[in-house]
Parts: structure tokens; C-alpha cells; sequence
């Protein structure tokens, strides 16, 4: 007899004493076909708890016999707890346990049939059926024997209850009286696994789409073989995320793709809502064809037309074979180590590399609460439940572009609803798609349209306040901590601008890494420009730092293309990095009129057949946004400190005529008389009044998106003739100098301009890699680093911070914390930006923004 064993779950054994199950163990662990951790046995949980698995209360008086039975009956109680407990952590893991004990009572079995149920996992029944005779002769053999009575009574009861154990629901149930013909088949490996080896191209929800299907194949890399098989020269294989059939027009034909490429190893296809309905009409079930599963029928229809009868049977029965048996889910194995999991519409964490009826229900149709008027399921977000690292893949709830949320991607773009039929490479991580030719639904209620109309949706708050993750391409995944949550909704909630127009907040900018390794100087353009160099960035680009105050520009071609974007008529928003109005409303409206005028004169929006266009740029006066901060801060300790210290300088000059001793300290308050001055010269550099918005600049330095299209693939050369371009189009705009660095001549002139301009009082520049994303060995470089000059930083560390005392002990600040922000905070605004171009729900930009002014929560020096 062949006993076939499955990958995980549990094999009960059923027999009474003496019937051989530790002897059909044991063997196995001989053979190397189980190990014996596998192995959970009551005698032995009965030593574990008691330190006996027996207890003799024959041969004795009645009353201690029943005391010793009834101290066996507790000790037996406890153990089969212990039992229980590690069985069921055995099944969460989805390991398999063979559970060896007699199990002679429906209670007994029943309650591991539940275990195994609760845990998704198979349950096996192996009965050792052997003859009361042979029982008895083995329990004279024991060293404890049992007693002929006990084994005469489990013998009866094994008897009755024999006939049950087939009808209780086990996977398979095998009756052996003797285990030398016995042939054990153990799976393995997981038959859910696949090992992605030359990579795995994952295929959103086909629903018939057979000609944009293979046109996805062939710009994927697919070539068509003498077979009529598509395989890739690479060894790369397809993989479906079902629905592959329903509302397109050529649904047989794209099954019988796949029919063919799973038969050849060149494919695979996992179970779906639509797979599924059409499997069981297909077994002659009843089921009702709606939702374009009834063009099937059709397409059956005419096939039978063209074909015959006996060629359409032959056909309907393949295909329901192959629908039948397509797994609920794949989990994918990256060297060994299950990494990602391709589903249809949605799995539960537990549920993963498991299979029973709840986890393909729930792999078919995600997580449901009811239907709507129209009879369709209403959708819940299964996707905030999921909390391990391993990547989910899926389909079936259509969305214009493919949307990361909390580590799962869904790839289904309804290309039958005239959208886009998504390929996601794995592990490369990439996207291939191609645009339908047309939408095929005939569908009054298109999901992407739904999907258009929903889209500014206010977000569930509910979901961030205790904490929250995004899932960034640059970074992976940034966790946002409750603590610094709390205080940016405070925020959101009260002082920025609405959250539609609130798209991107831009991240803080850390100093060098190192300080200077000149005397007089805490930073210097030599050790960013080394620091750039060990992370493998061999150009630069150094830009003039504008001393004003960050500002965001949303502007829009017209107030129409504003309400399409982002539910507001209007012609742009401009705020400031902590997401408040720059600008009074006034001066707002009459700032981007006449930018809007100018852009519109200088053909801007159709040369680059854009809606709008986000700018990050510098507004200067400083003072527009440090009125406060100049009057109560620098302005007040400039006055004191040159009053005071020029005060005492006239005292100690006085004193100095008759008195030698005071010349030291009269030369320390020359030299801190003119570090007021410096500092009061610093500011004032930067302050102007403003009479009207002629006397406002506006310096952009990232042009950061169009409304198709983000420019972080852009040089930053690019972006700074981006600069020029604007600068000419309208006076409030101001060019940004610039220089490139590829070798030691250009970075000793740059050296040199930065010296030259930080004399004078200007505040420094900020050197960043050519590149808007850089990597060394896989990860993400410091996107800037600014460098300020030794005037500027008087207004920063104080009027003294150069005496050598203060300067050793400022190069000894740690700049680690504000580098990691600066990581994070870029890769938030990289991701809320693309995902604001792909027109994704408000609540999916919103948590890149969020999360960004969060990390502004997180206290660091505000002097770096």
C-alpha cells in the first residue's frame, strides 16, 4: 500500500495499544523519511508533565486503584493539553506532526480535525487495523504491560468506530494491518513554492484581452518558438494572476495559452472569482453567468459551431480540470527564502503557503462585507492587515496604475475597462505595461472611472494615528511612529493649506558628514565633495544657496485642468515646507496670475503638453516668512551685543593707556565687536522691504513634476536650464548659479567661488550628486548636502562660534540623525509626487506627506 503523506499539516495515527504506530514511527525516522521532532507522542507528554507514562493500578485494592486511575486520567489530561498546544504551533508554522497516540473516540480525533481546520493545513488518518489476538500477544512482550482487559476494551471500541473514521473529513484515510508492504510518498516541498530562479514576469488580470496580452509578452522579451509556445531567452516564466477569462472578447484563446505553457513548465496560473464560477459551470454546477462570464458561454458556443461537439466536450473538460486545480495562491523563493506572494485578490498572513476552502475563498474574492444594490461584493482593505515582510502581488480590484501600499502591489489596471494590462518583473521589482485598444466591458459602472470619481476622498485618518508605514521604491518601507504621527495631524488638521493642494513637502538638507579639516573653518566644499567621491559619484553639481525661505509652487494651465486634479478651482497653491500659505490670499492670487500669464505667453504648458507644473524653488526676502525671528532674535542681540561689547571696548581703551594688563582682553573685545558686526551684516543681507510683488524672487531649482510626468530621472544640469527657461519667462523668477564638478580643476573652482561669495556675506551653496537619485552598492546617497560659509554661520551658532574653544567642540557634532531624516524625508517626496502624477487616491499622497512632516517632529539640533 502506498501512503502518500502531504507537505505540512497533521497524520493521526488510530489504533489501539500494541498496534504497531511507535513501531511504524520509528522505522520511518530509521529510513530518514520523517524527523523526530515531527513526532508528537502522548507517552511521551505524559513523562514530560508527570515524569511516568505509566501507571499499574492493577493487582490493587479498590480504593487505591481508583486513586491511582484517577491520577493517571489527570496526568493524561495534562499532557494532551501540552500536545495540543505545540500541535497547533507546529500547524501555524505549517509543519507537519505526526501525532501518535490511540485516538480511539470521535471527541479525541474531532479535536485535531478542528486544529488542522483552524490552521488551514491537510489532516491524515493512518488506522492501524490489527487482530485482538496479535494485540494481546504483543502486550505480554511489553516491559508495562497494559492488562489483557484494557486491550480487549480499546480493541471493541477500535471495532465500533472503525466505520466512522472515513466519513470525519480527512484528507485521505489509510487501514494498514502491518507496515512491511508499506510504501511512505512524502511531498517535500511545498507545491505552493516556486523558486523564481531566472525571474518570474507576474500578469495582472487578463479577462480575455488576448492580443494586448501578447503584446505585453513580446515587449516583455517572449519569443514565439516552432511550437507556438512563447519562451524567453532568458529562461523567465509567466505567471497569471487569474481572471485571465470573462467580459474581453477572446477568452478561449487566452486559456488555452496558458492550457498549453503550465503543460510545458513555461507557466503558471493561480485560481480566481471568474476562474472559479466558470470551473463549476463547467462541472454542470449551477451557477448563474453574469459580470461577462456569460461571453464564455458564448465563445463555447461558437467553438462547438466550428469544431463539433465532441471537440468542445473534450476542450470544456480540459479546461475545468486545469481551473479546478490552479492553486489558490504561489509563494516565491528568492534563493531559498520565500520573499513574495502572488495572489488573485487578496491573502491573510496566516494564510500564506496554505491551502484549505477559507484561504481559496479568500484568494478569490479578498475580504468582502456583503454586496451592493448591484449585487457586487463590497470590498474591504485586507492589505492593512498585513505585517510580514514578504511582498504581496495581486490583481482583481482595478486601479489606473499600479498601487504599493503597506508591502502589496496590485497590478491590475483593467485593461478590459480600456485601461492597461500590467507585467510585474520579479525580483527585478520593475513594471511593463501596455494600454488597451479599447474598453471591452460594456460596463456602465467601469472601476476606473469609479476609481477617477472617488479619488479625492478624504483619507481614513484612523489608519495613521496609531502609527503607520509607506512603502517607498527608493527606500522600502519607512515606518512613521505614533509619537510624531500624532503631532502632524495636529497640524494638517489646523494650519496647512487643504490637504488636496498639499502634494509634496520637501525634505531637510543635512550639513557634511565630516567638518572641516581646516582650523578656521567648520564646513568646506573639500569634505562633501570627498564624501561624494567614496560613495562612487564621480560629477557634481554645486548650486548657489539662495538665502530666503522654501517654498512650494502648484501652478495649472487653467482653473478647469485645477478642478481635475485636485477638486479645487483655482489657479495654483504656494506654501511653505511645513505645508502653510506662503503668501496672504491676495498676494497669493496675484503671484500666480501673473506667473499663469507668463508661462501661458511663453507657450509652457502645450511645448510640454502639460496641466501644470510643481516647482521646488527659494522665495526670497528672507524676511518674508522671518519677520519675527529677525526683530525678536537677530535684530535684538545684533543691537545689545554691538552696544555692550563697543561699551566695554571704549572702557578697556581707556584702561589700556595706564594699565598693561588689560591689552589681552582689550584685543578679545576688538575681535568680538566685530563679530557683532558681522552678524548684523549677515542678516541684513538678506532683508529687504517688499513693495509689492516686484521686489518678491522666486528662485526654482527642481522642477519636480508635469502632469504626466515626474523629472527625477533629470540631471540636475537639466534642472537648472529648467531655472534659466523660467527666469526668462517672468522678472519674479531669478536664475540659480551653478557649476559643474568632474575633476580636480573644476572642484578647486569651485572651492575658490565659494570662498569668494561666502566673503561676502553669502550664505554657501549646496553640492548634490549629477544625478537626482543616486546609489552606491544598492543604497540611496545623501540627494544634498549644503555647505554654509563661515560669515553666514555666525547668524547660526552665535556671533563667537570661531574662538577656538567653541569651534572644536561644534566639529564634534553628530550629523547621523539628520542624514537618516534626510534619506527618508527625500524618499517620501519622491513617492508622494509619482503618485500624484498617477492620478492615486488623495489618501495615498497624503501619507508621503504626512509621514514627511512627521520626521519634521522628530527633534534634531535645528542648527544643522
Amino acid at each position: 500500500m502506498k501512503i502518500t503523506l502531504p507537505y505540512a499539516g497533521i497524520v493521526l495515527l488510530i489504533g489501539p495499544s500494541n498496534s504497531g504506530k511507535s513501531t511504524f514511527i520509528q522505522r520511518l525516522i530509521e529510513e530518514n523519511k520523517i524527523h523526530a521532532s515531527e513526532v508528537v507522542s502522548s507517552d511521551d507528554f505524559r513523562v514530560l508533565v508527570s515524569d511516568t507514562d505509566f501507571i499499574d493500578w492493577k493487582q490493587r485494592p479498590k480504593d487505591e486503584a481508583d486513586n491511582l486511575y484517577d491520577q493517571y486520567q489527570i496526568i493524561s489530561r495534562e499532557a494532551f493539553s501540552m500536545m495540543d498546544l505545540l500541535i497547533e504551533k507546529r500547524c501555524k508554522l505549517n509543519k507537519l506532526t505526526f501525532v501518535d497516540a490511540t485516538h480511539l473516540h470521535a471527541d479525541d480525533r474531532k479535536r485535531y480535525i478542528e486544529i488542522a481546520r483552524n490552521n488551514h493545513v491537510p489532516i491524515v488518518a493512518v488506522a492501524f487495523d490489527v487482530n485482538q489476538e496479535t494485540l494481546l500477544e504483543r502486550d505480554d512482550l511489553r516491559e508495562k504491560p497494559r492488562g489483557k482487559r484494557r486491550i480487549r476494551q480499546q480493541f471493541q471500541t477500535f471495532k465500533r468506530e472503525k466505520r466512522f473514521i472515513k466519513k470525519e473529513g480527512y484528507m485521505a484515510s489509510f487501514f494498514i494491518s502491518g507496515t512491511n508492504d508499506i510504501e511512505i510518498i512524502r511531498r517535500t516541498n511545498n507545491p505552493l513554492e516556486l523558486d523564481v530562479a531566472n525571474g518570474i514576469d507576474v500578469i495582472g488580470d487578463i479577462h480575455g484581452c488576448y492580443d494586448e496580452f501578447i503584446q505585453l509578452l513580446e515587449k516583455l522579451g517572449y519569443e514565439k518558438n516552432e511550437r507556438d509556445l512563447y519562451v524567453h531567452p532568458e529562461g523567465r516564466k509567466i505567471l497569471s494572476l487569474g481572471d485571465i477569462m470573462s467580459r474581453g472578447p477572446h477568452s478561449l484563446k487566452t486559456i488555452q495559452f496558458f492550457l498549453r505553457h503550465v503543460q510545458a513548465s513555461l507557466g503558471f496560473m493561480i485560481d480566481s472569482n471568474h476562474g472559479w464560477k466558470i470551473a463549476r459551470w463547467l462541472d454542470g454546477r449551477k451557477v448563474t453567468l453574469n459580470h461577462g462570464d456569460e461571453l464564455v458561454e458564448e465563445e463555447f458556443n461558437k467553438f462547438e459551431q466550428e469544431h463539433g461537439e465532441e471537440k468542445t466536450k473534450e476542450l470544456k473538460q480540459e479546461i475545468k480540470e486545469f481551473l479546478f486545480h490552479a492553486p489558490s495562491h504561489y509563494v516565491l523563493l528568492k534563493n531559498g527564502v520565500p520573499t513574495a506572494v502572488c495572489t488573485h485578490a487578496g491573502i491573510k498572513d496566516e494564510f500564506i503557503g496554505k491551502q484549505s476552502h477559507l484561504v481559496s475563498d479568500f484568494c478569490r474574492y479578498g475580504d468582502t462585507d456583503g454586496v451592493d444594490e448591484s449585487g457586487k461584493p463590497i470590498r474591504k482593505d485586507w492589505t492593512i492587515s498585513h505585517r510580514t515582510s514578504q511582498l504581496i502581488i495581486w490583481g482583481h480590484d482595478p486601479r489606473p496604475k499600479p498601487i504599493i501600499t503597506n508591502n502589496t502591489i496590485n497590478i491590475d489596471q483593467g485593461v478590459v475597462f480600456g485601461g492597461e494590462l500590467s507585467a510585474f518583473r520579479y525580483p527585478e521589482k520593475t513594471f511593463v505595461s501596455i494600454k488597451a485598444k479599447e474598453d471591452y466591458s460594456n460596463d456602465s459602472r467601469n472601476p476606473l472611472k469609479e476609481w477617477e470619481k472617488n479619488r479625492l476622498n478624504p483619507p481614513n485618518i484612523g489608519k495613521y494615528i496609531n502609527g503607520f508605514s509607506v512603502l517607498s521604491e527608493e527606500l522600502g518601507e519607512i515606518h512613521v511612529p505614533k509619537k510624531h504621527v500624532l503631532p502632524a495631524i495636529d497640524l494638517v488638521s489646523h494650519h496647512t493649506v487643504p490637504m488636496e493642494e498639499l502634494v509634496y513637502i520637501p525634505p531637510t538638507m543635512s550639513p557634511s558628514p565630516k567638518p572641516s579639516a581646516l582650523d578656521t573653518y567648520l564646513e568646506h566644499p573639500k569634505e562633501v565633495i570627498d564624501y561624494y567621491l567614496s560613495m562612487g559619484v564621480e560629477k557634481m553639481v554645486a548650486e548657489k544657496k539662495h538665502m530666503g525661505s522654501r517654498g512650494i509652487l502648484l501652478i495649472f494651465k487653467d482653473t478647469d485642468t485645477a478642478l481635475q486634479a485636485i477638486g479645487r478651482n483655482t489657479l495654483g497653491t504656494i506654501y511653505t515646507r511645513t505645508g502653510r500659505k506662503f503668501f496672504d490670499e491676495e498676494t497669493e492670487k496675484e503671484i500666480l496670475t501673473k506667473l499663469n500669464q507668463s508661462l501661458i505667453a511663453n507657450d509652457y504648458f502645450s511645448k510640454y503638453n502639460t496641466e501644470y507644473v510643481l516647482l521646488d524653488a527659494e522665495i526670497m526676502p528672507w524676511n518674508l516668512k522671518a519677520k519675527e525671528l529677525i526683530s525678536n532674535q537677530y535684530a535684538h542681540v545684533s543691537e545689545n551685543a554691538i552696544l555692550d561689547r563697543a561699551t566695554l571696548k571704549n572702557k578697556l581703551e581707556t584702561a589700556a593707556r595706564t594699565n598693561q594688563d588689560v591689552i589681552d582682553w582689550l584685543a578679545e573685545y576688538e575681535s568680538k565687536l566685530e563679530n557683532a558686526y558681522v552678524f548684523q551684516e549677515v542678516f541684513q543681507k538678506y532683508c529687504w522691504n517688499v513693495d509689492g510683488i516686484n521686489e518678491i524672487q522666486i528662485a526654482p531649482f527642481h522642477v519636480l513634476a508635469h502632469s504626466k510626468e515626474t523629472f527625477f530621472h533629470k540631471p540636475h544640469t537639466w534642472h537648472m536650464e529648467m531655472n534659466r527657461e523660467f527666469a526668462a519667462m517672468d522678472d519674479i523668477f531669478v536664475e540659480t548659479e551653478f557649476k559643474v564638478i568632474e575633476d580636480s580643476r573644476s572642484e578647486e573652482a569651485v572651492i575658490k567661488w565659494w570662498e569668494e561669495m561666502t566673503a561676502d556675506g553669502h550664505e554657501g551653496i549646496v553640492i548634490k550628486p549629477l544625478n537626482f537619485i543616486s546609489r552606491y552598492k544598492g543604497k540611496l546617497v545623501q540627494p544634498a548636502i549644503k555647505v554654509r560659509g563661515r560669515k553666514y554661520l555666525h547668524i547660526i551658532y552665535g556671533m563667537d562660534y570661531l574662538l577656538p574653544e567653541n569651534l572644536k567642540r561644534l566639529k564634534e557634532r553628530n550629523v547621523g540623525k539628520k542624514q537618516k531624516l534626510a534619506l527618508k524625508e527625500f524618499a517620501l517626496g519622491v513617492e508622494g509626487i509619482k503618485r500624484f502624477v498617477n492620478r492615486e487616491q488623495l489618501e495615498r499622497v497624503h501619507e508621503c506627506v504626512l509621514g514627511t512632516l512627521a520626521m519634521e517632529s522628530d527633534p534634531v539640533d535645528p542648527r544643522l
